[in-house]
């Protein structure tokens, strides 16, 4: 048993890390109450983590290789233990995002490890066993993730979805210290810190816009200048790299059109399996008066599709072709989203989303495991660990993006929905719907229109998950389509 030490390790950070960019879903109607957050400030706690992560990813990875990637792991278990304890205390929405930025740091100190770690750990047939039981434990985390919030912040409180994070990191960093080895020692090279200050700059200026949309509305000057500046800042970015001798990114790997469109399923898996989540945890609980664990347990069956899925198939997909599994899963999520659109209608319950998050589950569970091998097997072995980042930045950014646009559809959605309904401050309800804060809205209503406002809110909050599904169902299968062309082997001649 002492071998697989070293995979419990790295699995222990791994799912911390994935679980939390989806365990404070079903906290956030909590947080308006304690924290008295806005619907911006409820999209930062979850965007600020997964920005971090996906931006410092590529960066962190570069660092790893200058200090070891032992140390790097344990650096990152130590940093993020310490600021999710900062996330439990925090007094209000601005400390909480701040630590979870921190988090997000840390947490790419540890994905970015990940890869070497279990290389220089496990060889052969371990190695593979390793990657498929690694991969089952990834696929799970990010859907796992609101279940365990549900269950912490009913029993206890939503704090202890953060606080739960320091026994596991104290019990990974004492493993480390027995049971991991580097077995390269620290390579001399420099880290492209223009690169990644540009990379962030750009990514974080992208969120931050289509967040301020969501508040200002898409007329706001402001919105557009920050979307043209994080424009500039990546074509900056790109001509870094493009001249670098020590670039985070290779632009070289671009030229494969195949790595493309694994970056492609990388971007798209988070966003079309993921983001509609986060509204849809809303809806349930400030709406529908779900509780945190009911509001949970809904996600059961993306959870336990997606860990039997990964564990249970890998042996049987080692022979097809990549662009089969990656499409053909990416094509399954998006028919998952495009289901629960449709089941979700008037007045359905949580019910409705069961089907759609199976479909959902299966092909979470094909496409997770074979993002890293398929990434790796299309790249020379020396620029492996800058794949594998690349493909980990994409997922995150890809969250990311869909928590900040998802967002936007579903306000857009239910502004619609209200106005259509004669409801005064559409726009003002619409943003009080979205951010969980419905049972407040309907408390300040004169008595004598709170059974038509409770009526409006009901439906615009429907048609908000609706447009959130539809989208993220479009989005799915849009990227299985162009996985499948851009991974397409090529014809040979004769």
């Amino acid at each position: 048993m002492r071998k697989w030490l070293p995979l419990l390790t790295v699995c222990l950070g791994t799912f911390m890390l994935l679980v939390d960019v989806t365990i404070v879903n079903v906290a956030l109607p909590g947080m308006v109450v304690d924290l008295d957050a806005s619907f911006g400030a409820l999209q930062w706690v979850v965007d600020a983590y997964a920005l971090a992560l996906a931006a410092l990813v590529l960066g962190t990875g570069s660092i790893a290789d200058l200090v070891g990637h032992r140390r790097a792991y344990i650096a990152g278990l130590a940093a993020f233990a310490v600021s999710s304890f900062v996330c439990g205390i925090a007094p209000n929405s601005a400390a909480l995002i701040a630590a979870r930025t921190v988090q997000g740091v840390g947490a790419a100190a540890m994905f970015a490890t990940t890869f070497a770690l279990l290389n220089s750990s496990y060889t052969g047939r371990d190695r593979g066993s390793a990657y498929g039981l690694w991969g089952a434990v990834a696929g799970a985390s990010a859907a796992v993730g609101p279940i365990i919030g549900g269950l912490l912040t009913e029993g206890v409180s939503w704090r202890w979805i953060f606080f739960v994070n320091l026994p596991v990191s104290i019990i990974a960093i004492a493993l480390c210290t027995f049971v991991l080895t580097d077995v390269h020692g620290p390579a001399r090279s420099r880290v492209d810190v223009p690169g990644m200050v540009t990379f962030t700059a750009a990514a974080a200026g992208a969120t931050y816009a289509i967040i301020r949309a969501n508040e200002k509305g898409w007329s706001n000057p402001l919105t557009w200048w920050l979307l043209a500046l994080a424009a500039v800042l990546l074509a900056v970015f790109v001509g870094i790299e493009s001249r670098s001798p020590h670039a985070m990114l290779d632009l070289a790997l671009l030229r494969n059109r195949s790595f493309v469109g694994v970056l492609v399923a990388g971007v798209l898996l988070t966003f079309a399996a993921f983001s509609a989540f986060t509204y849809t945890s809303i809806w349930l609980q400030s709406v529908l008066g779900l509780s945190p664990i009911e509001a949970g347990l809904t996600g059961l069956p993306m959870s336990v599709m997606a860990f039997t899925v990964s564990a249970s198939t890998g042996r049987f997909l080692h022979g097809l072709r990549p662009d089969r599994i990656l499409g053909g899963g990416l094509l399954l999520i998006g028919l998952g989203d495009v289901l629960a659109a449709v089941l979700v209608h008037g007045s359905a319950s949580w019910p409705a989303l069961m089907p759609g998050f199976a479909v959902i589950g299966i092909g979470v569970g094909i496409v997770t495991p074979a993002l890293g091998s398929v990434s790796m097997a299309l790249v020379p072995a020396q620029r492996g660990g800058m794949a594998a980042g690349a493909v980990n930045t994409a997922r995150q950014l890809g969250f990311a993006f869909g928590i900040a646009a998802l967002g936007s559809v579903f306000a857009a959605r239910a502004q619609s929905s209200l106005s259509g309904r004669g409801v005064e401050g559409a726009a003002r309800a619409a943003r009080a719907v979205a951010g969980g804060q419905a049972p407040s809205l309907l408390s300040a209503a004169p008595p004598g229109a709170q059974r038509a406002l409770d009526s409006a809110v009901h439906a615009s909050a429907v048609t908000g998950v609706q447009g959130t599904f539809a989208v993220a169902g479009t989005a799915g299968l849009i990227a299985g389509v162009l996985v499948l062309a851009l991974m397409r082997p090529a014809r040979t001649a004769g």
